[in-house]
């Protein structure tokens, strides 16, 4: 079903207001989600909203908590959730960073006991609109598994990295797996089957079905390589937010655990003028106007498709599962 940006928002924004989120929070969370789904991501949009509305009800999320912080060092934050919203804590961290970012060029905030991000991108561009590079880091359950293996022990450890590149920032958004855990709720919520090499089932056999899948474990991307960037980046992520390891992370993908996992956000401060970055804009767009291996498919820059998206999203309206639009609908009239 096709719903606009505007009314899919207020909806959202709604039911986090009726569930005890002040405006501010509820409104920030509402943005992540929105621009998930604007961006073409709906495996981190409003389907999420039902089982982080349950998380609050059941008291594992705080919708009003934006986070304790200690400086463990001249430009480390160490951030207590204290199981706020994540997007809130996380952004709450990054203004608190800023400061010591222009001050020392360099600032690092980890992050536990707080709940789901969502879309990194949205934190690596925030970062980058504010004149500083921004790399944001996150790890999940045990959903992704080794390189040679067939059981899940890696978190699928997205990376997103904004860099400030004139008018439009460049944004970097990946996932260590082939695809997120969230993308294979949105395949099996619409019955769409998986791509070969995406996934195996709870025996460890290649599958197609996302129901399956969800029992299974997802392949890291690129095979040995994305193996070893998820597990550095798992290591890295524990080891300074104190956060659990893979096989011992709940809360991400479920409604009865504490969130266990870690977030890390680093800024640099290039200290750079405009004409730096507009000469690193200049050179995307060469980037852009290289000659393509399809003359009918011009070379594009990460982000590219996501701007595409959003742009015929706003102009042609969402597009969200009639089941799940209902749910959401029947949520903010109970």
């Amino acid at each position: 079903m096709q719903v606009s940006e505007q009314a899919l928002r207020q909806l959202v924004v709604d039911l986090l207001q009726a569930h005890g989120a002040p405006p501010d929070a509820a409104r920030l969370q509402a943005d992540l989600l929105i621009e998930a789904e604007l961006r073409g991501l709906p495996s981190h949009g409003v389907q999420r909203l039902p089982r982080l509305l349950a998380r609050i009800g059941n008291g594992l999320a705080d919708p009003v908590a934006t986070g304790d912080h200690h400086w463990r060092r001249t430009a480390f934050l160490e951030v207590d959730g204290q199981r706020a919203l994540g997007p809130v804590a996380l952004m709450a961290a990054m203004e608190a960073l800023l400061p010591a970012a222009h001050r020392a060029g360099l600032a690092l905030a980890a992050i536990r006991n707080s709940n789901h991000i969502g879309m990194l991108a949205y934190y690596a561009e925030a970062a980058a609109r504010r004149g500083v590079i921004g790399i944001v880091l996150s790890t999940s359950e045990a959903l992704v598994h080794p390189f040679g293996g067939t059981e899940a022990m890696l978190g699928t450890n997205p990376v997103a990295i904004g860099i400030p590149t004139g008018e439009v920032p460049f944004v970097l958004d990946l996932a260590s797996s082939a695809v997120s855990m969230g993308k294979i709720h949105h395949h099996a919520l619409t019955g769409e089957a998986l791509a070969p090499g995406w996934a195996v089932d709870a025996a460890g056999a290649p599958t197609t079905d996302a129901q399956a899948a969800k029992t299974g474990a997802i392949a890291p991307f690129g095979g040995a390589k994305g193996y070893g960037l998820g597990l550095a980046f798992e290591l890295m992520v524990a080891l300074l937010a104190g956060s659990d390891l893979a096989p011992e992370v709940r809360g991400t993908l479920d409604a009865v655990h504490p969130a266990s996992k870690g977030d890390l956000l680093i800024l640099l401060d290039p200290g750079a003028d405009a004409g730096v970055t507009a000469r690193l804009g200049a050179y995307l767009d060469a980037l852009r106007h290289s000659r393509p291996a399809d003359p009918g498919r011009p070379v594009a820059v990460p982000g590219d498709g996501m701007r595409a998206r959003r742009a015929a999203a706003l102009r042609d309206g969402i597009d969200v599962p009639d089941s799940l639009l209902n749910d959401l609908r029947t949520l903010r009239a109970a």
